[in-house]
């Protein structure tokens, strides 16, 4: 379908990747990976002609129709969400455009509007408008607000419209830029259901591993300054590329060994008569060897060493929540929460969003006003806190690295706040960028380093995976698991949460339910799995479909279970 030939990019004096070849065919759905700053966006650009390659050729077929998903895609802030979305089918709505004109003339082009019609009706375009409407309500914004100016919604639902836009046109390739960013359990869902039956081609980034786990059919790993296709979804890959990097050193030290033996042999022989013959013959062995021996490439993909020691241990009661309560206007978010948190205990606050899980962090951790209750922190707790917004801890758009890390140790030198950088990936002139010049991940980077010289015993974390890529979230999860001091968190990332979590708070409409255990444990238990799509669905189907009294005794009854 879209066939790839030797295709070359350099960036900065080094090379992304050379000599790419690659057939991406129709009816296959490529995950696109690789650490960041390997290539995997510039790649996608390349695709999209949004950036030159430097050498190769990319060959698409006649007439094939492309969606693109781009973060700043630019959209009218005063016109109509729906008329928005239906835009983006552009050869209908261009036909329902010029149909609409022509009937409002005097005299209007019979034959052209025979033309239109054959066009719409071909393309099922008189259904548009419920189409768009339909795949919004799929993304999570009301039906009711479909109408209403983009300007209505926030900026997170503002690219679930451009993400509607892309898909409603039902385009022969879909080239997607992180498509779950913003996305609640329920959208992420309704979106690997699109994926998952779509006929087309489609290339996806995404730092989401259940997601490439659902959806896609291939990877494209972007690594050892080239593209490797291998078959299978995420997990799939990384057993494979394991395994072949596995084997090829060990064929390497075999080669090696045998290289040492024969050269012992001819250094020991050459110069003996009764030899020479056998050590000529390993002299042309080593030159065979020798010459099939190819090195290991080093990868790209390198992780962070994060490292969160503690100045000094907690007292054993770190914090105590009374009947904390707190409304935005007339949505009440938190209702007289109660808990009480020991040190030591990794605590995951899980729920539905919108419950409150993020409101309540910032209320014990980043000064945020609560309406009625108190909380107490205990005995000797330093707190460090990283924000799901990274903008409420860096102010400052032009402070650098070094200088937001140096705030929290002044008494330090340069050189141990550039080592705790280092061991973020920042070197060189990367400890200089603004602020405001950091990608989303080079700013949890940033914060985290922080953390690291602030050294406190107790950490508060909103969704800390957000912008990390897959390499980064799998040496975070390790660090915290195996960390001392006490974890308070919230994320959406199943895998991150049942790898740390030693106890699970959720937060409900119906009050508080508190689980000593692992996320396993009290999805085992419990039976309602908070971060799995198919369990979050099928609750929100049946509570549409039942009545209200039906709801209200079906959460009664699953409250009573729960708490026998």
């Amino acid at each position: 379908m879209i066939t790839i030939t030797n295709l070359t990019k350099h960036f900065g004096g080094q090379s992304l990747f050379s000599d790419v070849t690659l057939q991406l065919n129709a009816g296959t759905r490529y995950g696109l990976v690789g650490a960041n700053g390997s290539g995997k966006t510039t790649f996608l650009r390349i695709l999209t002609g949004d950036e030159p390659d430097e050498g190769g050729s990319i060959s698409f077929p006649r007439n094939l129709t492309v969606g693109v998903l781009r973060q700043d895609q630019f959209m009218d802030d005063d016109e109509r969400i729906v008329d928005i979305t239906m835009r983006g089918d552009t050869i209908v709505h261009a036909a329902l455009a010029e149909q609409d004109r022509l009937s409002h003339e005097a005299n209007p082009d019979a034959d052209r509007l025979m033309q239109l019609n054959d066009i719409i009706t071909y393309r099922d375009g008189y259904s548009l408008e419920a189409r768009a409407r339909e795949m919004l309500v799929g993304l999570g914004i009301p039906d009711s607000r479909v109408e209403l100016p983009l300007r209505t919604l926030s900026g997170g639902y503002k690219l679930r419209v451009l993400l509607a836009q892309v898909l409603i046109g039902r385009p022969d390739a879909l080239f997607l830029d992180e498509p779950t960013n913003h996305l609640d359990i329920l959208s992420i869902r309704w979106l690997e259901g699109f994926l998952q039956a779509y006929k087309g081609c489609a290339v996806i980034i995404s730092h989401d591993r259940h997601f490439l786990d659902s959806v896609v059919t291939k990877i494209l790993d972007v690594d050892y300054q080239t593209i490797l296709e291998y078959t299978g979804n995420y997990a799939k890959f990384v057993e494979q590329k394991v395994a072949t990097r596995e084997r090829k050193e060990t064929e390497n030290e075999r080669a090696e060994k045998s290289l040492a033996e024969k050269k012992a042999f001819v250094e020991r022989f050459r110069a003996k008569a009764t030899k020479a013959r056998q050590a000529q013959s390993r002299a042309k062995q080593i030159e065979k060897i020798e010459s099939g021996l190819v090195a290991v490439p080093k990868t790209s993909r390198v992780a962070p060493n994060f490292r969160f020691d503690q100045a000094r241990p907690s007292g054993r009661d770190v914090l105590t929540i009374k009947g904390l309560s707190k409304s935005y206007g007339d949505k009440n978010v938190l209702r007289d929460v109660s808990i009480e948190i020991r040190r030591g205990e990794r605590v995951a606050v899980i729920g539905a969003n919108g419950i409150g899980k993020s409101t309540l962090l910032k209320i014990i951790a980043a000064g945020l006003e609560h309406d009625k209750g108190s909380f107490e922190w205990g005995h000797q707790i330093s707190i460090g806190y990283f924000a799901q917004d990274h903008r409420e801890l860096l102010l400052h758009p032009k402070e650098t690295p070094l200088e937001f890390v140096w705030q929290a140790c002044p008494a330090e030198t340069t050189n141990y706040v550039r080592g705790h950088l280092g061991r973020m990936l920042f070197s060189g002139d990367d400890v200089d960028k603004p602020a405001a010049a950091l990608s989303g991940g080079e700013a949890a980077r940033v914060i985290f380093a922080r953390l690291a010289v602030q050294k406190p015993n107790v950490l508060v974390l909103d969704e800390p995976t957000n912008h990390l890529d897959l390499e980064t979230i799998e040496a975070l999860t390790k660090a915290l698991a195996t960390r001392e001091g006490t974890l308070i968190f919230v994320s959406h990332d199943r895998h991150f949460v049942s790898q740390i979590a030693t106890r699970i708070v959720e937060l409900r409409d119906s009050g508080l339910r508190d689980f000593h255990g692992t996320y396993d444990e009290y999805v085992s238990r419990v039976g309602d799995d908070h971060l799995d799509t198919e369990q979050v669905v099928l609750r929100a189907k049946r509570e549409r479909s039942g009545s209200p009294a039906q709801r209200q005794a079906e959460k009664s009854s699953r409250s009573g279970r729960n708490d026998a």
